[in-house]
């Protein structure tokens, strides 16, 4: 069809029938097999069952359409400028594309972007030599029309069908985080969750928090590493499996290790990530244990920075290959002073190392100030996570607030170290009675508060070994009474035989206040403790 210049040759362009009627061979079709030679353009053109036309001159003229064009969109004159005579181009904004082939003299091809009479049609334009009725060559404009509405169409119910399969993972991704974060006493907390822009899959991302009792808060980030509905399902199962092991009151790398069995039963071909930490009001740090997650960023009250530095131990779902195993590290966390858990989709990029992205949120953290949710907010743009991110994005920002003035006066602490055997009873006693008094507590919230310390006492004189000691916590919200031992053995609750003289008080700690527990400490010991809710 085309010369060496890549235009149509003149003797095979010539024609100038009219836009319907039969051929210069009469109605019959293109015999199979006629030599190529043997056929001028038209008859070649005419044989298509594609929409063809021929342009020609500055105003582009009409020379030439074919039967299929003529029956996808009517007759059409020869001669007749296309702007006025072919609205079927300028519906499909394909004039000035025309045009633009006609000056430049290179071919393209476009897919329309509209739909005219329910069809969608990919069109070529190719530039051509036309041999005009005056004898002379005239450029001219070759265009293609492709019918590709069943093509569109099925990609439309492929786009529906990838919609609605994300809009199903991100309902249940959203649905499987909390919908009211708790917020302990001492801290607090604002999460942020965005999932990837609409070219994305939905990934596993999550966050939690869960209040331990006697002040202390668990704090967890994790994100699954699949893609889809699968992978927001095991997140929901990780996620209740995080909190049923957090009730254990386990040091953090305890619980990844469990979490770690867990995670090779659900799916052994996803794997995750995860960093647990347990917040102590009383030590003013995180302890935390890291399963192959991003570290956790501390900004102190001056704006410096301090990353967590305790290396990651494996994901989830590896099972601790090769002897690698979870253990846990401290990061201080003063008053003052704010923790951000994340992962791994608002620092990392295609086009630089993911350490510069960690780089980038510790600068924008060293400024960030005001609320949790501001912070988070800030961050979020500051890293430019927009609708249109390619991840999911989770943020955890965590305050621990200095307190003055009259906020500073409903937050107090003290301790007695229990010494001397059984005479530390009754001291224990006078102490918790003093305290309750300074403190301004009700009558009977104080004499609850002495009757379940005297209690607590009791219990670790008689089955704990020292050192000993006796804490008194309240905050805005609650009174904490709490004994650490040195025995590691926990107590449970049993049920007391009418002749036994022992193994009441923990029944009467557990019916007297709010919410009572154990937990191992570090060191082989132990601790009991009770809480109160404050009335009003």
């Amino acid at each position: 069809m085309r010369d060496e210049q890549g235009s149509v040759p003149a003797a095979r362009a010539e024609s100038t029938r009219p836009a319907s009627g039969p051929t210069p061979q009469g109605d019959a079709p293109v015999p199979p097999g006629a030599p190529l030679e043997a056929l001028s353009a038209s008859e070649i053109l005419d044989s298509l069952p594609a929409p063809v036309a021929l342009l020609h001159g500055p105003d582009l003229r009409i020379t030439y359409v074919n039967d299929a064009y003529t029956a996808a969109f009517g007759e059409r004159p020869l001669g007749a400028p296309a702007a006025e005579a072919m609205p079927e181009l300028t519906e499909l904004s394909l004039l000035p594309l025309v045009g633009q082939v006609l000056r430049s003299g290179t071919p393209r091809t476009v897919k329309s972007r509209k739909v005219l009479d329910g069809h969608s049609y990919t069109v070529t334009c190719t530039p051509v030599a036309v041999h005009g009725p005056e004898g002379a060559d005239e450029e001219g404009v070759l265009v293609y029309a492709t019918d590709v509405t069943d093509h569109a169409e099925a990609a439309e119910r492929l786009r529906t069908s990838e919609r609605r399969h994300r809009d199903t993972a991100v309902t249940l991704q959203r649905s499987l985080l909390p919908q009211d974060l708790e917020q302990p006493d001492d801290l607090r907390i604002a999460a942020t969750y965005q999932p990837g822009g609409t070219d994305a899959a939905v990934g596993g991302d999550w966050y939690d928090v869960i209040t331990l009792g006697a002040g202390r808060t668990a704090l967890v980030i994790g994100d699954v590493m699949g893609r889809g509905v699968r992978a927001a399902a095991v997140m929901g199962q990780l996620r209740t499996a995080v909190r049923a092991y957090a009730r254990l009151d386990l040091p953090p790398h305890e619980v990844l290790q469990l979490l770690d069995v867990l995670a090779a039963e659900i799916d052994a071909s996803q794997i995750a990530t995860c960093v647990y930490a347990v917040h102590d009001p009383n030590e003013g740090q995180l302890v935390y244990a890291s399963a192959g997650h991003l570290p956790v960023l501390v900004r102190h009250e001056d704006g410096t920075v301090h990353r967590a530095e305790e290396p990651p131990g494996p994901p989830l779902g590896t099972g601790g290959t090769g002897g690698w195993t979870h253990t846990s590290g401290t990061i201080p966390l003063p008053p003052g002073s704010t923790a951000v858990l994340y992962t791994d989709g608002l620092v990392e990029r295609r086009s630089e190392d993911i350490d510069e992205g960690v780089a980038s949120l510790e600068r924008a953290l060293s400024g960030a100030v005001g609320s949790p949710q501001v912070v988070c907010d800030r961050l979020i743009r500051s890293l430019g996570v927009t609708a249109d991110h390619d991840d999911d994005v989770a943020v955890l920002v965590v305050q621990h607030p200095s307190r003055t003035g009259a906020s500073a006066e409903l937050f107090h602490n003290a301790s007695l170290d229990l010494l001397g055997g059984v005479e530390a009873a009754p001291r224990a006693r006078a102490f918790a009675t003093g305290v309750l008094a300074s403190w301004r507590f009700p009558v009977e919230l104080r004499d609850l508060g002495v009757l379940a310390a005297s209690e607590l006492v009791a219990n670790s004189l008689q089955h704990g070994t020292p050192p000993m000691r006796l804490g008194l916590r309240r905050t805005d919200r609650r009174l904490i009474i709490e004994v650490t031992d040195g025995d590691e053995h926990l107590p449970r609750r049993r049920q007391a035989e009418p002749a036994d003289e022992a193994g009441r008080g923990i029944s009467i700690i557990a019916t007297v206040a709010s919410s009572w527990g154990s937990r191992r400490t570090p060191g082989g010991g132990k601790a009991v403790w009770c809480e109160f809710a404050l009335p009003g």
